[in-house]
Protein backbone atom coordinates (compact mmCIF):
# COMPACT_ATOMS: atom_id res chain seq x y z
CA UNK A 1 0.00 0.00 0.00
CA UNK A 2 1.06 3.43 -0.73
CA UNK A 3 0.91 6.45 1.73
CA UNK A 4 1.12 9.95 0.42
CA UNK A 5 3.59 12.20 1.88
CA UNK A 6 1.41 14.54 3.61
CA UNK A 7 -0.46 11.29 5.73
CA UNK A 8 3.54 10.12 6.75
CA UNK A 9 4.47 14.00 7.51
CA UNK A 10 1.14 14.29 9.92
CA UNK A 11 1.75 10.61 11.43
CA UNK A 12 5.57 11.99 11.93
CA UNK A 13 4.69 14.79 13.99
CA UNK A 14 2.22 13.25 16.11
CA UNK A 15 4.74 10.82 17.55
CA UNK A 16 7.01 13.40 18.18
CA UNK A 17 4.26 15.33 20.28
CA UNK A 18 2.34 13.92 23.56
CA UNK A 19 -0.39 15.96 24.85
CA UNK A 20 1.23 18.75 27.10
CA UNK A 21 -1.25 21.43 28.65
CA UNK A 22 0.31 24.69 29.69
CA UNK A 23 -1.46 27.73 31.91
CA UNK A 24 0.79 30.53 29.66
CA UNK A 25 -1.60 30.17 26.98
CA UNK A 26 -4.02 32.29 25.65
CA UNK A 27 -6.11 33.14 22.73
CA UNK A 28 -5.85 35.20 19.80
CA UNK A 29 -9.48 35.53 19.17
CA UNK A 30 -10.73 35.80 15.71
CA UNK A 31 -14.36 35.66 15.53
CA UNK A 32 -16.15 34.07 12.79
CA UNK A 33 -19.25 35.58 11.97
CA UNK A 34 -20.08 32.92 9.26
CA UNK A 35 -19.43 29.30 11.46
CA UNK A 36 -20.30 31.08 14.90
CA UNK A 37 -19.80 27.49 16.59
CA UNK A 38 -16.27 27.58 15.70
CA UNK A 39 -16.04 30.61 18.54
CA UNK A 40 -16.96 28.03 21.46
CA UNK A 41 -13.91 25.28 20.22
CA UNK A 42 -11.11 27.48 22.11
CA UNK A 43 -13.54 27.67 25.45
CA UNK A 44 -14.99 23.78 25.25
CA UNK A 45 -14.22 20.44 26.12
CA UNK A 46 -10.92 20.33 28.23
CA UNK A 47 -9.05 23.29 26.38
CA UNK A 48 -5.98 24.42 28.53
CA UNK A 49 -6.48 28.02 27.88
CA UNK A 50 -7.02 31.03 30.84
CA UNK A 51 -6.83 34.27 28.61
CA UNK A 52 -7.94 35.76 25.44
CA UNK A 53 -7.83 39.17 23.58
CA UNK A 54 -9.61 40.25 21.16
CA UNK A 55 -7.79 43.80 19.59
CA UNK A 56 -10.70 45.37 21.49
CA UNK A 57 -11.47 47.41 24.98
CA UNK A 58 -14.52 45.17 25.52
CA UNK A 59 -15.06 41.64 26.11
CA UNK A 60 -16.34 39.33 23.05
CA UNK A 61 -19.96 38.78 22.85
CA UNK A 62 -19.25 34.53 22.44
CA UNK A 63 -17.34 34.76 26.33
CA UNK A 64 -19.74 37.04 27.62
CA UNK A 65 -20.76 34.12 30.42
CA UNK A 66 -17.58 33.50 31.39
CA UNK A 67 -15.88 35.27 34.67
CA UNK A 68 -12.46 36.49 34.91
CA UNK A 69 -11.39 33.74 37.03
CA UNK A 70 -12.76 31.17 33.73
CA UNK A 71 -11.31 32.89 31.15
CA UNK A 72 -9.47 36.07 31.40
CA UNK A 73 -10.50 38.48 29.27
CA UNK A 74 -7.08 41.39 28.81
CA UNK A 75 -8.36 44.78 26.92
CA UNK A 76 -6.41 46.19 24.86
CA UNK A 77 -6.00 50.16 23.64
CA UNK A 78 -5.83 49.42 19.35
CA UNK A 79 -4.58 53.35 19.10
CA UNK A 80 -5.34 56.62 20.68
CA UNK A 81 -8.52 57.33 22.21
CA UNK A 82 -10.00 59.31 25.22
CA UNK A 83 -12.40 56.71 26.44
CA UNK A 84 -9.93 53.68 26.94
CA UNK A 85 -9.65 55.20 30.80
CA UNK A 86 -13.08 55.26 31.48
CA UNK A 87 -14.12 51.88 29.85
CA UNK A 88 -11.79 49.98 31.38
CA UNK A 89 -12.62 51.60 34.90
CA UNK A 90 -16.08 51.24 34.48
CA UNK A 91 -15.91 47.49 33.85
CA UNK A 92 -13.94 47.52 37.34
CA UNK A 93 -16.34 48.92 38.88
CA UNK A 94 -18.86 46.58 37.45
CA UNK A 95 -17.21 43.77 38.94
CA UNK A 96 -14.90 42.45 36.17
CA UNK A 97 -11.44 42.30 37.79
CA UNK A 98 -9.33 43.23 35.20
CA UNK A 99 -5.68 42.72 35.85
CA UNK A 100 -3.76 43.60 32.67
CA UNK A 101 -3.55 45.76 29.51
CA UNK A 102 -2.02 45.37 26.15
CA UNK A 103 -1.35 49.00 24.20
CA UNK A 104 -1.06 49.62 21.08
CA UNK A 105 -1.63 46.73 17.75
CA UNK A 106 1.57 46.87 15.81
CA UNK A 107 2.59 51.24 15.96
CA UNK A 108 4.83 50.69 13.69
CA UNK A 109 3.09 49.29 11.03
CA UNK A 110 0.54 50.79 8.61
CA UNK A 111 -2.99 49.70 8.16
CA UNK A 112 -2.64 47.79 4.93
CA UNK A 113 -0.58 45.67 7.21
CA UNK A 114 -2.61 45.32 10.14
CA UNK A 115 -1.08 48.04 12.40
CA UNK A 116 -2.15 51.18 14.40
CA UNK A 117 0.31 53.11 12.52
CA UNK A 118 1.06 55.81 15.65
CA UNK A 119 3.71 57.91 16.19
CA UNK A 120 5.55 57.43 18.73
CA UNK A 121 4.94 61.26 20.78
CA UNK A 122 1.21 60.43 20.07
CA UNK A 123 1.06 57.33 21.79
CA UNK A 124 3.27 58.62 24.72
CA UNK A 125 0.95 61.46 25.35
CA UNK A 126 -2.23 59.30 25.06
CA UNK A 127 -0.18 56.73 27.63
CA UNK A 128 -0.22 59.70 30.15
CA UNK A 129 -3.63 59.75 29.43
CA UNK A 130 -5.39 56.68 29.24
CA UNK A 131 -2.65 53.79 30.89
CA UNK A 132 -0.77 55.89 33.23
CA UNK A 133 -3.64 56.09 35.59
CA UNK A 134 -4.48 52.47 35.20
CA UNK A 135 -1.55 51.50 37.10
CA UNK A 136 -2.53 53.35 40.00
CA UNK A 137 -5.73 51.07 40.65
CA UNK A 138 -2.76 48.14 40.03
CA UNK A 139 -3.47 46.88 36.60
CA UNK A 140 -0.66 45.71 35.20
CA UNK A 141 0.16 47.33 31.43
CA UNK A 142 1.86 45.85 28.60
CA UNK A 143 4.42 48.41 26.52
CA UNK A 144 3.11 48.64 22.77
CA UNK A 145 3.01 45.43 20.86
CA UNK A 146 5.99 46.21 17.75
CA UNK A 147 6.21 44.39 14.92
CA UNK A 148 8.92 41.87 14.90
CA UNK A 149 11.04 43.96 12.31
CA UNK A 150 14.12 46.12 13.29
CA UNK A 151 11.70 49.17 12.95
CA UNK A 152 9.85 47.98 16.04
CA UNK A 153 12.60 48.11 18.06
CA UNK A 154 13.11 52.01 17.18
CA UNK A 155 9.60 52.26 17.56
CA UNK A 156 9.20 51.37 20.78
CA UNK A 157 12.71 53.49 21.79
CA UNK A 158 11.61 56.40 19.93
CA UNK A 159 8.26 55.80 22.73
CA UNK A 160 9.89 55.50 25.63
CA UNK A 161 11.96 58.68 24.87
CA UNK A 162 8.80 60.87 24.56
CA UNK A 163 7.61 59.85 27.55
CA UNK A 164 10.89 60.90 29.60
CA UNK A 165 10.22 63.80 27.85
CA UNK A 166 7.01 64.76 28.92
CA UNK A 167 7.81 64.08 32.26
CA UNK A 168 7.64 60.20 33.03
CA UNK A 169 8.82 56.63 32.83
CA UNK A 170 5.69 55.31 31.14
CA UNK A 171 6.15 52.37 32.75
CA UNK A 172 5.25 49.16 31.43
CA UNK A 173 5.35 45.71 33.22
CA UNK A 174 5.43 43.20 30.38
CA UNK A 175 6.90 43.23 26.86
CA UNK A 176 4.31 42.18 24.41
CA UNK A 177 6.28 40.39 21.29
CA UNK A 178 5.35 39.68 17.38
CA UNK A 179 7.22 37.45 14.92
CA UNK A 180 6.32 35.68 12.09
CA UNK A 181 8.90 33.75 10.97
CA UNK A 182 10.96 30.43 11.96
CA UNK A 183 12.39 29.41 15.59
CA UNK A 184 15.71 30.68 15.42
CA UNK A 185 14.62 33.88 14.46
CA UNK A 186 11.80 33.81 17.32
CA UNK A 187 14.39 32.57 19.68
CA UNK A 188 16.92 35.50 18.77
CA UNK A 189 14.52 38.54 18.58
CA UNK A 190 12.87 37.37 22.49
CA UNK A 191 16.63 37.44 23.30
CA UNK A 192 17.38 40.46 22.15
CA UNK A 193 14.13 42.04 23.88
CA UNK A 194 14.92 40.72 26.91
CA UNK A 195 18.62 41.98 26.93
CA UNK A 196 17.11 45.58 25.94
CA UNK A 197 14.27 45.37 28.48
CA UNK A 198 15.78 43.44 31.60
CA UNK A 199 13.64 42.36 34.77
CA UNK A 200 10.56 42.38 32.87
CA UNK A 201 8.69 39.32 31.65
CA UNK A 202 7.39 38.98 28.20
CA UNK A 203 4.63 38.02 26.55
CA UNK A 204 4.32 36.62 22.87
CA UNK A 205 0.79 37.77 21.69
CA UNK A 206 1.18 36.87 17.95
CA UNK A 207 3.58 34.51 16.43
CA UNK A 208 3.58 31.52 13.70
CA UNK A 209 5.33 30.11 11.04
CA UNK A 210 3.76 31.64 7.97
CA UNK A 211 2.98 29.53 4.54
CA UNK A 212 5.54 26.97 4.85
CA UNK A 213 5.11 23.21 4.45
CA UNK A 214 2.87 21.02 7.16
CA UNK A 215 6.05 19.31 8.63
CA UNK A 216 8.00 22.98 9.31
CA UNK A 217 5.06 23.73 10.64
CA UNK A 218 3.95 21.56 13.25
CA UNK A 219 7.76 21.31 13.96
CA UNK A 220 7.83 25.04 14.73
CA UNK A 221 5.16 25.07 16.99
CA UNK A 222 6.23 22.16 19.13
CA UNK A 223 9.85 23.81 19.42
CA UNK A 224 8.22 27.21 20.03
CA UNK A 225 5.77 25.98 22.65
CA UNK A 226 8.49 24.00 24.42
CA UNK A 227 10.53 27.00 24.37
CA UNK A 228 7.70 29.41 26.02
CA UNK A 229 7.01 27.12 28.69
CA UNK A 230 10.56 26.40 30.00
CA UNK A 231 11.53 30.05 29.82
CA UNK A 232 10.63 31.79 32.93
CA UNK A 233 10.14 35.23 31.80
CA UNK A 234 7.97 34.58 28.95
CA UNK A 235 4.67 34.76 31.36
CA UNK A 236 1.87 34.46 28.61
CA UNK A 237 1.66 33.14 24.69
CA UNK A 238 -1.04 33.17 22.25
CA UNK A 239 -0.56 31.18 18.92
CA UNK A 240 -2.34 33.03 15.60
CA UNK A 241 -4.11 30.79 14.23
CA UNK A 242 -7.94 30.66 15.48
CA UNK A 243 -9.71 30.29 12.37
CA UNK A 244 -10.53 28.11 9.47
CA UNK A 245 -7.98 26.89 6.80
CA UNK A 246 -9.32 28.75 3.98
CA UNK A 247 -9.50 31.60 5.20
CA UNK A 248 -5.85 31.69 6.45
CA UNK A 249 -3.86 34.64 5.77
CA UNK A 250 -0.28 33.27 7.15
CA UNK A 251 -1.29 30.05 5.26
CA UNK A 252 -3.40 26.89 5.76
CA UNK A 253 -0.68 24.79 7.75
CA UNK A 254 -0.91 27.30 10.36
CA UNK A 255 -4.32 27.55 11.38
CA UNK A 256 -5.76 25.53 14.31
CA UNK A 257 -8.98 24.47 12.54
CA UNK A 258 -9.34 22.97 9.19
CA UNK A 259 -11.54 24.22 6.00
CA UNK A 260 -14.16 22.10 7.60
CA UNK A 261 -13.87 23.77 11.40
CA UNK A 262 -11.78 20.40 12.84
CA UNK A 263 -8.92 20.97 15.24
CA UNK A 264 -5.55 20.37 13.21
CA UNK A 265 -2.76 18.47 15.10
CA UNK A 266 -1.59 22.01 16.23
CA UNK A 267 -4.85 23.57 17.21
CA UNK A 268 -5.64 20.14 19.24
CA UNK A 269 -1.85 20.21 20.71
CA UNK A 270 -2.62 23.61 21.30
CA UNK A 271 -6.05 23.11 23.69
CA UNK A 272 -3.61 20.55 25.50
CA UNK A 273 -4.99 17.51 23.48
CA UNK A 274 -3.55 14.94 21.38
CA UNK A 275 -2.82 15.24 17.63
CA UNK A 276 -6.00 14.97 15.43
CA UNK A 277 -4.43 13.75 11.80
CA UNK A 278 -7.04 16.48 10.58
CA UNK A 279 -5.26 17.57 7.64
CA UNK A 280 -5.71 21.84 6.91
CA UNK A 281 -6.30 22.44 3.10
CA UNK A 282 -6.38 25.87 1.36
CA UNK A 283 -9.29 24.75 -0.79
CA UNK A 284 -11.76 27.22 -1.44
CA UNK A 285 -9.71 30.06 0.23
CA UNK A 286 -10.72 33.53 -0.53
CA UNK A 287 -8.52 36.32 -2.12
CA UNK A 288 -9.53 39.14 0.77
CA UNK A 289 -8.15 42.39 -0.43
CA UNK A 290 -7.30 45.48 1.91
CA UNK A 291 -6.41 43.21 4.76
CA UNK A 292 -5.88 45.82 7.25
CA UNK A 293 -9.07 48.04 6.48
CA UNK A 294 -10.53 44.96 7.62
CA UNK A 295 -8.65 45.04 10.90
CA UNK A 296 -9.88 48.40 11.38
CA UNK A 297 -13.60 47.45 10.98
CA UNK A 298 -13.09 44.62 13.20
CA UNK A 299 -11.98 47.53 15.63
CA UNK A 300 -14.69 49.15 15.01
CA UNK A 301 -16.79 45.48 15.92
CA UNK A 302 -18.11 44.95 12.30
CA UNK A 303 -15.71 42.51 11.29
CA UNK A 304 -13.23 40.08 12.63
CA UNK A 305 -9.13 40.66 12.16
CA UNK A 306 -7.39 39.22 9.34
CA UNK A 307 -10.43 36.99 8.40
CA UNK A 308 -13.50 37.69 5.41
CA UNK A 309 -16.26 35.59 7.88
Amino acid sequence: MRVSATVLLAAAAATLTSATRSSKRGLVFVPSEKHPTDNQIWVGGNSDLTWYYNYQVSPSPAYSNRTQSEFEFVPMLWSPTTTFLSQVKTMIAGGRNITHILTYNEPDGTTSTGGSNVEPAVAAANWISQVEPLRKLGVKTGAPAVTGSPSGHTWLKMFFDACHSLGTNCTADFIPVHWYGNFEGLASHVGEVAGTYQNKSIWITEYALNNQSLSDTQSFYNTSAEYFDRISYISRYSYFGSFRSDVSNVGPNATMLTEKGQLTDIGSWYLGGAATNNIPSSFGVKVVPGIGAMIVAFVAGLLGRYILA
